[in-house]
């Protein structure tokens, strides 16, 4: 009698793997699309789950009533990212500034030393390597690791008559 339920149980194919198989596989399938439902709904909610679900209204004033206040939370939202886009463009038009302002600054100090390297070059020695900027500058090498130019040591070259 027992042999004759368990065959019966889940009808005619209750001993078909196949079957099981097929019917486990429908299971999860089903689950996570219930499970994706569920985090869809989620998410609507926090931002309006009006477009989501159809809503069925008594009248057409409670329609034009929830529509009204829908309209007026998307307003409000625009509005502030209307204002979120104008501060960051307010902070990007002052970086902007402070940037030009910097450069402007440094070019000057740049003419001041190339002003000064040109009054200097003539009263170094002609006998010393500094004495032509072209090949110190050629010579020099910037260094990653200190953040700086390593600048070839000055060397007074002395001839001698023979």
């Amino acid at each position: 009698l027992q042999m004759l339920e368990q065959q019966v149980v889940g009808g005619e194919q209750a001993q078909n793997k196949d079957l099981k198989e097929k019917h486990k596989r429908r299971k999860k399938y089903a689950d996570e699309r219930r499970t994706q439902l569920v985090a869809a709904l989620q998410q609507s909610n926090e931002d309006s789950s009006d477009w989501v679900l159809l809503n069925v209204y008594d009248s057409i004033q409670e329609e034009v009533r929830a529509k009204s206040k829908l309209l007026e939370k998307m307003q409000k939202k625009l509005r502030a990212a209307e204002t979120e886009i104008k501060d960051l463009q307010s902070e990007f038009e002052l970086e902007k500034i402070d940037y030009l302002s910097t450069i402007r600054r440094l070019e000057r100090d740049l003419m001041l030393f190339q002003q000064l390297l040109d009054q200097v070059q003539s009263l170094v020695r002609r006998d010393c390597n500094y004495s032509n900027l072209e090949k110190i500058k050629h010579e020099s090498v910037w260094d990653e690791e200190t953040g700086c130019w390593k600048i070839p040591e000055p060397v007074i070259q002395k001839t001698r008559l023979p």
